[in-house]
């Protein structure tokens, strides 16, 4: 009897915790800032890929899932793509930072990281579809260098037309 108490004890602090918890913010909402440029991509193929494997943390078209709104996981979530659009922004063309390491790190199979798959299954690429992104993003970014980019507008349009 006395352990049946002290698990129902345990139980209430715990969900008392996890909504105190809810009222805690990242320090931000979810936020979308405008695409400022985007790279001048090889192909629509290499834009579609990257899109599906590396848009969530490294654009600014981020599709928040119901769970980066819960903490803290929100936490979690808001953290990835806070970091993940200052190494690389697909949408910030013009101020993106490391572009030379874009098909590496592709290539070596770091990203996108294993943890992102299990909520988003659709980013796991095949050995093929992995080795083509390295090759497109490294076109991409031989052609497109972090001074020029395309404007999102014109991109908007161009799928339209098609």
């Amino acid at each position: 009897m006395r352990i049946g108490r002290i698990l129902k004890i345990v139980v209430i602090v715990l969900l008392v915790g996890f909504l105190l918890i809810q009222l805690v913010p990242y320090g931000r909402a979810h936020d979308n800032p405008a695409v400022v440029s985007e790279p001048n991509w090889d192909s629509p193929e290499t834009r579609a890929l990257a899109e599906r494997a590396c848009f969530d943390c490294h654009s600014n078209e981020t599709v928040w899932p119901w769970y980066s709104n819960v903490a803290p996981v929100s936490w979690l979530v808001q953290h990835d793509v806070d970091e993940g659009r200052q190494f690389i922004n697909f949408s910030d063309w013009i101020n993106s930072g490391e572009v030379d390491e874009l098909s590496e790190v592709v290539n070596r199979g770091e990203m996108p990281p294993f943890q992102y798959f299990p909520t988003h299954p659709e980013a796991k690429l095949t050995d093929a579809e992995r080795a083509a992104l390295a090759d497109g993003l490294a076109a991409t970014v031989a052609q497109s260098p972090a001074t020029t980019g395309r404007e999102h507008g014109e991109h908007e349009e161009h799928e339209e037309g098609e």
